[in-house]
Formats: structure tokens, sequence, C-alpha cells
């Protein structure tokens, strides 16, 4: 039986990381990956030929993130998630929680509004219908904490501790569509938090902790639920290929054990990236302060030092 499509996962070898590194690669995400790579490019390039900069930082952050989902989707790392619970775990959590800090960070939206060239008066072109969509209800309900809250946490026990999961597990367009969800989820909820690019839902420093500390303690629970479980709770793991000499239920443990631990990675990733943006933003209000004290002679603080003046004549 091949479950993965291009891969015979029931007759795989015990797992080492080297098996799971070896090249096997789902064409649906190496082509999504090379056509993001390759959109990327054109669009330094293009502000590269103007003479604009573009910084050094976010073409790797984003060129991180795509090949950390080619990793997990174009490696045997692939066919192994497919029998084995703690590698699909790890795919999870990555695509879910790694790939789209790394991906946001490259500020992708940012780029595209730069290198895209206007229509024209009264046309809509690219770049024209991406500042729609950014600027739609649509994306003011899918970037609100109401909803990518609720999200990033059905998309663990509603998946996982319901059929739907071995519905997916069933097809190869399910794994896919499973997996795209995956890397969506993270992109909506992250976003709002620590995006670097322009969107609808952008609340203070304080608030995007807060909503960044909402989510997470509900992965360290299922992580929890999956260890100490005393049988196996998904139906597509319970039986592991002979070949691959593993228990489910320590693989389940394991798996849990993995996502117990990711919630806490993230966390620490978005957290710094927070607070260097808060620090930065800081900087730039303080320079920009600064100059305007210089172009008007300080008028707010004349006007001040006039304000107490006048106390002080009251007073006498």
């Amino acid at each position: 039986m091949d479950h993965s499509g291009h891969g015979m996962t029931m007759d795989l070898p015990p797992f080492t990381l080297g098996r799971g590194l070896a090249w096997s690669a789902d064409p649906f995400f190496l082509v999504a990956c090379l056509l993001g790579l390759a959109l990327y490019g054109w669009g330094v390039v293009r502000l590269v030929r103007r003479g604009d900069k573009w910084p050094v930082g976010r073409t790797v952050a984003f060129a991180a993130g795509v090949l950390s989902v080619a990793l997990m989707m174009c490696t045997k790392l692939n066919d192994y998630g497919m029998v084995m619970f703690s590698v699909h775990m790890v795919q999870h959590m990555v695509i879910s929680m790694v790939s789209p800090i790394l991906l946001l960070l490259g500020a992708p939206i940012t780029l595209a509004l730069r290198a895209l060239p206007p229509a024209g008066r009264g046309r809509k072109g690219p770049r024209e219908l991406l500042l729609m969509l950014l600027h739609s209800r649509y994306m003011r309900i899918i970037t609100h904490p109401a909803f990518t809250i609720p999200l990033f946490i059905a998309s663990l026990y509603a998946l996982y501790f319901t059929p739907l999961f071995d519905t997916l597990m069933g097809s190869q367009a399910g794994h896919i569509g499973m997996m795209v969800h995956f890397l969506a989820v993270g992109l909506v909820f992250f976003w709002p938090i620590m995006g670097v690019d322009p969107g609808p839902h952008r609340p203070g420093y304080l608030m995007r902790m807060l909503e960044l500390f909402a989510g997470m303690p509900f992965h360290a629970f299922f992580g929890i639920a999956l260890m100490m479980a005393s049988s196996p709770m998904v139906d597509t793991f319970k039986n592991p290929p002979a070949s691959l000499g593993i228990d489910a239920l320590s693989d389940q443990n394991a798996a849990g054990g993995i996502a117990w631990a990711f919630s806490e990675v993230p966390s620490v990733l978005v957290l710094l990236a927070l607070l260097f943006q808060w620090y930065a933003s800081e900087e730039r209000q303080a320079r920009r302060s600064d100059r305007a004290a210089e172009r008007d002679g300080d008028k707010e603080l004349a006007a001040y030092n006039a304000y107490l003046a006048s106390l002080n004549t009251r007073g006498g």
C-alpha cells in the first residue's frame, strides 16, 4: 500500500535521520516551493535593478522558510510521516509554527507591493488586487484574534481527536490539503503578532504578546494528552508497519513530547522578534521627534515653558 503516492511507506526500514532526510519529492510542494523562491527572487532583482535596497536578512528568512517546507515535504520524512506519528508531528509543528515565522519575517507582501508595477489609472492589476485583498473585510476577519486563536487550537484538537484526520490521511489530496492548512493557519496566526508586512489587524506590542501566549498553552496541553494516553488515539498510526520495528503507543508518546516541546520554540522566536521590532519602533519614533524638534525649534518645549510661566504669574 502506498500512502503518500511517491514512496512505498509500508516497506520502510527503521527510521534514522539519514533515511528521513533522503530525497523523495512531493510534486505539489516541490513546484510550490520553487515557484515561491522564483517569485521572491524576481521581486528582489526588480528592486535592485531599480536602485532600491532590500534587506538581505529578509531574503534569507524567506528562503529558510521555503526550504523548511521543502525539508518536511520533499524528503523521506514525508513518507515516514504517513506511518509514524512522531515524524508526522515534526512535519506538522515545523510547517505550522517554524515555516510561517520565517516566511513572515521575509515580508513577501511588502516586497510584492514594491516590485509590482501599478496598473495605471482606472485599471486593476496584480498590485491593485493585492491592496484590495489587504483592505478587505475578509482579511480583517481572518487576522482577528477572535478568529485566529480558536482556529489555531481547533487545528489540533478537532483534527486529531476526530475521524477527520484518518479521512484526510487516506488520500494524497487530503494529505496535501492538511499540510497546506497547517501552513495557512500558522501564517494567519503569526502575521498580526510579528509579521513585518502591513495587515488589517495590528494591535500594540503588549497585546501582540498576549495573543501569542493565548494560543501556546493549548499546544502544550495537546502534547501532554498524547504523552499520557494509555492507548493509541489515532487510527492511522495504530498499526505501524512491522518493518519499522516500533510500538504505536511509544511512538504516540514521542509525538506528544514533540508537540509539547514545539510550543516553547516559536514562543521564544516570536518574543525575540517582537522585542526587536518594539525597540526599532521606539528608536524610529525618537528620531522622528528629534527631527521635528530641530525643524520647529522645539515648539512643544517652548509652549510648555510658557504654560509654566503663566501658572507662576497667576500664582503671584
